[in-house]
């Protein structure tokens, strides 16, 4: 009885320690569960802040480059928080500050110039995408009310990344920008990795195009994706296709 007893004792205690062990990793998977797409939106606000000390510091393609990046991240955090049913409020309230980080504050740095009628334009539109988000809610099923600022964001950097920053050219397309986003028009639900295999597609081709490509041919890619939601929302981009 004397030697068996340490020998229960120790296999109690390296029985205690496997299931302590066991019942962190679950609480360590189910944190990661639900915090995966928290994580994706924080990395979405963490482009557009980077995106703004980059457009302050005249680092311009840098900043470009930076939205279309939070342009995949904010496609991609909706997506992973419904396929890991971890929907919850504080995602959506993170989800709309990192938009309106990236989508709003960045890319209306891009208008910025000494002008105190481009500042006003900037300020436009910095208010037009904090409209959009405050009432995106049409009360329709899979359908929002004003254009989505991900692809107006996605439309003025890849423009001024191709004219080198033509503010004449810009101009006028932050001002279309905002009255889509301001504008009581519906468009669908985008949910590109939710739905048929080919809008995948073009988002694994985002994805290469701003990694392994140069930026004229990526600029286009996104242009054009941007582009066919505005023109053909329902025709090709609603979830319900």
């Amino acid at each position: 009885m004397i030697l068996l007893t340490p020998t229960s004792a120790f296999f109690q205690d390296a029985n205690k320690l496997l299931l302590n062990e066991r019942a962190n990793w679950v609480h360590l998977k189910e944190f990661a569960r639900k915090n995966a797409a928290n994580a994706l939106s924080v990395a979405n606000m963490l482009m557009g802040m980077a995106s703004i000390l980059c457009s302050l510091n005249g680092h311009h393609h840098a900043s470009c480059w930076l939205v279309l990046i939070g342009y995949l991240l904010d496609l991609a955090d909706g997506a992973v928080a419904r396929q890991l049913n971890a929907c919850s409020a504080l995602g959506a309230k993170l989800d709309d500050f990192a938009d309106f980080t990236t989508f709003g504050i960045a890319t209306s740095l891009i208008l910025r110039t000494p002008s105190l009628l481009d500042n006003i334009l900037c300020m436009l539109y910095v208010l037009s995408v904090y409209t959009r988000l405050c009432f995106f809610s049409s009360g329709i099923p899979f359908m929002y009310r004003g254009l989505p600022c991900i692809y107006s964001s996605a439309i003025l950097v890849c423009v001024s990344l191709l004219t080198g920053g033509n503010m004449a050219v810009l101009r006028i397309l932050a001002v279309a920008m905002i009255l889509f986003m301001v504008s009581q028009n519906f468009y669908p639900h985008d949910r590109v990795l939710e739905s048929q295999a080919w809008k995948k597609v073009v988002y694994i081709g985002g994805v290469a195009m701003v990694f392994c490509s140069s930026f004229p041919p990526a600029c286009v890619y996104y242009l054009l994706w941007s582009i066919s939601y505005i023109l053909f929302p329902t025709t090709l981009w609603s979830s319900k296709v």
